[in-house]
């Protein structure tokens, strides 16, 4: 059981990539400055270890694609450690390295981000790695032909192989219908193979471009030189002058209740239930991730409490959230005990759903709803990696890094009242997509 729900939290960060916000409750300084090409610049120093984090956030995810070339965001996160004009194939992640730095990057439907943390005496060094990938990365046959056969196997994987691993694929394509949050970032294979190389080097020099991006520098950094080791390595860099479109469709509403049974290679059913629910840094998702916390954060949450422990009726259940710049899902999950039906185990998990419905949570439950989200903002940005991350988050969705120090004061305003309205408001059968996993056999 321990193994399912590494899988199933795999599978949802796959999607996620990392997109939720968390902030300090004390307050996260930086400045910010923006290059004639465009470029956003925000600096954070801290003092503290002898580190910085280097990340470049690119507005580019999976909803800026094709509907018949899906996939690309998320193969140019591979694409970018080929290799540049003057790094050879295959070297990029061993600068990090040799540096004692570590690096990574990862793709939402939103944003592709890149980042390298490295010991702070080599600022200059990750500088210089991420203006070679925004000048001039290779985007060529050799390259994309090995990254093709690399994503392609990923998705077998990650989605195809995995048990519950088209959880995510499934629920959007029922949830949306008009939007492009209806595919996700892994994209169809065979949109990837049929593209030619000319269309990923259009896409690299649409969206890979200073006036697409945000730098973030975080850590034991001083700011006069950090400015100046920016002005030197992207100063120069072209500003891009190919549009940069993005999509403005509104989703209608769901019809109603869409319901479906998906059967995989799995030894325990699950049941599923996707709510389309606000975008974030909305008054309503704060209350909602509040409502989430209230129903599975803990053993003594509301569904495990009644749903595992007194009726034991459920292994495992729980709610996420997904946190996107734009109208999205949350998702209620549980799999059944030996013996019970899942249909036995939905009714059970409608009728505390329903509760939260029917009035005002106790005052008692509601403080130390709080002190949940407090604790969980204030160790969400501990590390500097991640201050960098939420920094770089809130500038691309929102246009506004300060959202970062705001995000503790949203929480603290949502009222006992917020909580029963989004609850009435969401949580309706009409709004939701309820999926069945069941054993192929």
């Amino acid at each position: 059981m321990k193994q399912t729900k590494m899988i199933l939290f795999a599978a949802l960060f796959t999607f996620v990539a990392a997109g939720q916000i968390f902030s300090q409750s004390g307050k996260i300084d930086f400045t910010e400055f923006t290059l004639d090409n465009g470029l956003h610049v925000i600096l954070h120093r801290d003092t503290s270890t002898p580190i910085v984090a280097v990340s470049v956030m690119y507005n580019v995810g999976s909803k800026h694609e094709r509907p018949d070339r899906t996939g690309f965001a998320h193969f140019f996160e591979h694409l970018m450690f080929e290799g540049t004009e003057n790094i050879e194939r295959g070297e990029y992640p061993k600068y990090v390295e040799r540096a004692g730095g570590m690096l990574n990057a990862n793709t939402s439907s939103d944003r592709t981000y890149y980042y390298e943390v490295m010991p702070s005496n080599q600022l200059e060094l990750a500088l210089w790695l991420e203006s070679e990938r925004m000048l001039h990365a290779t985007v060529d046959s050799i390259g994309i032909q090995t990254q093709k056969k690399v994503v392609i196997e990923e998705k077998k994987q990650s989605y195809d192989n995995r048990p519950y691993g088209t959880m995510i694929p499934e629920v959007m394509k029922r949830a949306y219908t008009k939007h492009p949050y209806r595919w996700v970032t892994i994209g169809d294979p065979e949109h990837i193979m049929a593209a030619k190389d000319e269309e990923f080097k259009e896409f690299y020099n649409t969206f890979y471009v200073p006036n697409n991006a945000v730098l973030v520098i975080a850590g034991d950094i001083n700011e006069k030189q950090a400015k100046q080791l920016v002005s030197k390595y992207f100063g120069d860099i072209p500003k891009g002058k190919k549009e940069l479109v993005r999509p403005n469709i509104v989703e209608p509403p769901l019809k109603g209740e869409v319901r479906d049974t998906v059967f995989d290679n799995i030894q325990l059913p699950l049941v599923l239930q996707a709510y389309r629910s606000p975008a974030m840094n909305t008054a309503d998702y704060y209350a909602m991730s509040m409502l989430s916390t209230l129903l599975s954060n803990g053993e003594s949450s509301r569904l495990y409490r009644e749903l595992v422990d007194n009726q034991q009726k459920a292994l495992m259940v729980m709610s996420v959230p997904f946190p996107l710049s734009e109208p999205s899902v949350s998702i209620i999950m549980g799999f059944p005990n030996m013996g019970v039906d899942p249909a036995e185990l939905e009714k059970a998990i409608d009728t505390e759903v329903a509760k939260v419905k029917e009035g005002l949570i106790p005052e008692q439950e509601f403080q130390k709803l709080r002190n949940q989200m407090e604790n969980q903002i204030v160790t969400g940005n501990q590390r500097i990696a991640s201050r960098a991350e939420s920094l770089a988050t809130n500038y691309t969705y929102f246009g506004d890094a300060s959202i970062v120090n705001q995000s503790l004061d949203k929480y603290m305003a949502v009222t006992r009242e917020d909580i029963l309205r989004v609850a009435k408001t969401y949580f309706r059968p009409e709004n939701r997509v309820v999926l069945y996993y069941l054993p192929k056999q």
